[in-house]
């Protein structure tokens, strides 16, 4: 397709999701200029207690690195592994010193958007009043060995960013944006996805959980996925994926075979930041050998976003969704079950009566996705990782139905951070390499991981029991998916901006690269809008109505634009 166009810009391939991503860098941004009290903003935590060796990094080659026992490497599936051990403060050192250049390199991805997105001085001081107290009481929330780690992660933080905020409070915030996204799922949040299964339901009875993460803030965030294997000095060894900089868990199990995962709920737009749910399951991993454990540490903790947490537990043989929001807190298990299935809505009795609950289940794709989970495990019997990571994969719509790539409504959007398999009573995790969840699943054995084994093999995964690549990532429609993502950022350009006109044949190749999916109709149907070809745009609307649209507000936003074509057509 060929455009032409004074100036083309890069951007997300979804309008919301860009407004989304504006709104995650301005709160970092902002909040890190001017956020808090006189107190916050000096708050450094204390590390005196901790003893603490300065790494001497010893690079082997360009993509392993040691420090004494601790070490960074790439696999052959391009993932980052990082083995870490020490009191927190030394925790803290050794990540920095070893992700160093990653970890810088996420900064940037981050912030190389902040001036692009608020251009304005004179706008970034209007918001300023109410976001300098934002983040305020956050430290007040958060344990002081986690401070101190974060500490000394945030040594290595990049001097570049040091006008916006000292690196600990940087680095700080970084945790709390990924609740930001959460309770701004009106305007972007995609849909996670979990489940478990046990005893007549997994080939050889033993407990079986699978997940999608599907936190989307752009491809090159998700380049340099980082799984992290860490042993603190107090508390429970245990695995965590997820990228650079980060130290909270979001898919994680420990040596105990307690498995977290996280999955948004219905939230508000926060006004003031508590704990991070990041940490929340940070500490369950590090503290948690029970479910009941795990329930007493979220109790404890004050959170500013709605938030479903999956645990499993090898000890218990059985999962649960513990649900926790600024207000409520709830627990959903299941009786004479052996399944447990977790979208995006609360399920426990504490959420009966929950309005915004109740919204999110008649008007998003939350049930839908649920629905979807009940139909393929009415397909698949007993579930084993290889039937596993077939689910998390699954690209259809209920009975089948192709309702096109990307849409949210299906398992796999074509657009996780990661997907994550956790067979907890053999202490077994597999995890998905790029593209998304297509790539080859990993196997790692904590048992070896977090023993002498480690050091003999030399090496972290389980080769024999990887889970491999799906042919889709290799097939013409796949290929056609990632163009489709780049020409729907030139067909925004050419909606929002009157510099961009289009080619005849623009629209027709851009519906053939994703012809099943209802948004490139109404994308088409919105360029033929605005440039007054009306009959066009309602044939574009029309067929966009004949499609499975995502959520009931999309639907009524294409019926909009529908009646205002036909107004114009009389």
């Amino acid at each position: 397709m060929k455009l032409k166009s004074k100036k083309r810009t890069s951007g997300s391939w979804l309008k919301k999701k860009n407004f989304f991503v504006f709104f995650l860098y301005l709160n970092i941004f902002l909040c890190s200029i001017s956020c808090g009290t006189r107190k916050s903003v000096k708050h450094i935590p204390e590390t005196q207690q901790y003893s603490l060796e300065i790494p001497k990094v010893q690079k082997i080659n360009d993509s392993t690195f040691s420090f004494n026992e601790n070490y960074l490497t790439k696999n052959k599936q391009q993932l980052w592994e990082l083995y870490i051990k020490g009191n927190p403060l030394q925790l803290g050192y050794n990540n920095g010193a070893l992700t160093q250049n990653l970890m810088q390199k996420q900064e940037e991805i981050f912030f190389s958007k902040v001036e692009g997105f608020v251009p304005s001085k004179f706008k970034q001081n209007l918001l300023r009043g109410f976001l300098k107290w934002y983040n305020r009481k956050m430290y007040r929330n958060v344990r002081n060995d986690f401070q101190a780690e974060l500490y000394g992660l945030s040594r290595y933080s990049s001097d570049q960013y040091d006008f916006i905020a000292p690196k600990f409070r940087r680095a700080m915030y970084l945790h709390g944006a990924h609740d930001i996204g959460h309770a701004m799922q009106d305007l972007m949040m995609v849909g996670c996805s979990s489940l478990a299964v046990w005893n007549e339901n997994t080939e050889d009875g033993d407990l079986l959980i699978g997940r999608n993460f599907d936190f989307y803030v752009g491809d090159d965030f998700a380049k340099n996925k980082l799984i992290e294997f860490v042993e603190p000095e107090d508390g429970i060894a245990y695995l965590s994926v997820s990228w650079p900089g980060m130290i909270g868990v979001v898919s994680g199990m420990n040596k105990e075979g307690i498995t977290v995962t996280i999955n948004a709920g219905k939230s508000k737009i926060p006004l003031t930041a508590k704990t991070p749910i990041s940490f929340v399951t940070r500490e369950i991993l590090q503290y948690a050998k029970t479910i009941d454990e795990a329930i007493d540490i979220a109790k404890k903790r004050k959170v500013f976003v709605s938030e479903s947490i999956l645990v499993g537990s090898a000890n218990d043989k059985n999962a649960v969704i513990i649900e926790v929001s600024p207000d409520n807190f709830g627990v959903f298990k299941v009786e004479n079950s052996s399944r447990i299935l977790c979208t995006n809505h609360f399920q426990s009795d504490a959420y009966e009566d929950d309005k915004r609950n109740q919204k999110q289940i008649a008007e998003s794709h939350s049930e839908y996705r649920y629905e979807k989970l009940q139909e393929l495990l009415s397909e698949n019997k007993k579930l084993n990782p290889e039937k596993m990571a077939a689910i998390l994969r699954d690209k259809s719509g209920l009975k089948g139905e192709k309702i096109g790539y990307g849409n949210e409504k299906a398992l796999n959007q074509l657009l996780a951070h990661h997907a994550v398999i956790f067979s907890p009573e053999k202490r077994l995790v597999w995890v998905s390499s790029n593209p998304y969840q297509l790539g080859e699943f990993v196997c790692y054995d904590l048992n070896e991981i977090f023993s002498d084994k480690r050091l003999k093999n030399g090496t972290f995964a389980k080769s024999e029991l990887n889970i491999t690549k799906d042919p889709f990532a290799d097939s013409q429609e796949f290929e056609n998916y990632e163009i489709y993502k780049i020409i729907n950022a030139e067909i925004t350009d050419a909606i929002e901006k009157d510099n961009v006109i289009l080619t005849e044949d623009s629209i027709p190749y851009y519906e053939s690269l994703n012809p099943d999916f209802w948004y490139v109709y109404y994308q088409s149907g919105r360029y033929y809008f605005k440039n007054k070809e009306f009959s066009k745009a309602k044939i574009e609307f029309e067929k966009a109505l004949t499609k499975e649209i995502t959520t009931i507000p999309d639907t009524e936003n294409v019926e909009k634009y529908l009646k205002k074509t036909e107004r114009k057509l009389k």
